[in-house]
């Protein structure tokens, strides 16, 4: 079993959830079922299954019923980083949670879902890692293997691994799948309250630190209703 570079992750769950409406009118998407269990389920349960033995879940959104259900879980054991005074976005939200985190740390989506290719992500994440170069390792997957996705892709990746954001008006083959490796060096100088992780990302793009891994499985976007039955087919066809 792959060594991983991490025993913790970030599970980002606070978002009030928009575009999944009206499933979210009575409940934080995190608890949209799909495929017989919550959003959040898949993701805490892939975590348990790699070998990740601390979870991070920040609240905000409904607070009450995402936080009673993970309490819930004994694996990955949780700990709650409270948002309900203020919605702080990704990067506020990872600053809020810094305390509870280590030198490096998993950080997904708790809306994602995902086929793994010949190994889990969190063993080819953490076997791509390079600590003296790396303030972030974003796992990318191709338009090929990205589904319910209408975007035009979110990165460009040189031979070496760094990436660099798709130019406007072009398209960029790697979409971002919400997981990702984080040295705490990325949250360093970060501005305070509300703000996205994608200003920390421009600086180590600018200091050519932040890296891409391909994802060699399939990854499903579950971002509105519409995208649930159409994941729900695919998983059955596993």
């Amino acid at each position: 079993m792959s060594t991983l570079a991490s025993d913790t992750a970030m599970v980002m769950a606070a978002g009030i959830g928009k575009r999944m409406r009206p499933l979210t009118a009575t409940q934080p998407k995190p608890m949209v079922r799909v495929a017989g269990k919550p959003l959040i389920d898949h993701a805490l349960d892939r975590l348990s299954e790699a070998g990740i033995v601390k979870a991070v879940v920040n609240v905000h959104y409904l607070a009450d019923s995402l936080e009673a259900h993970v309490r819930e879980r004994s694996s990955p054991a949780i700990t709650v980083s409270d948002e309900r005074a203020q919605l702080l976005e990704t990067g506020g939200g990872l600053v809020h949670a810094k305390d509870h985190l280590p030198d490096t740390f998993f950080c997904l989506n708790s809306d994602n879902i995902w086929l793994d290719g010949p190994r889990d992500c969190f063993a080819d994440l953490s076997s791509a890692w390079d600590e003296d170069a790396m303030d972030a390792l974003l796992l990318l997957v191709p338009h090929t293997g990205a589904h319910n996705f209408r975007g035009d892709g979110d990165f460009h990746m040189d031979p070496l691994g760094r990436v660099s954001r798709r130019k406007p008006g072009r398209i960029a083959p790697y979409i971002f799948t919400g997981i990702q490796l984080i040295s705490k060096r990325l949250l360093r100088d970060a501005p305070e309250g509300k703000f996205s992780t994608n200003v920390l990302w421009s600086r180590a793009i600018e200091e050519g630190r932040l890296f891409g891994t391909h994802f060699t499985g399939q990854w499903f976007e579950v971002g509105t209703p519409e995208a649930i039955k159409p994941t729900e087919a695919a998983l059955r066809n596993v």
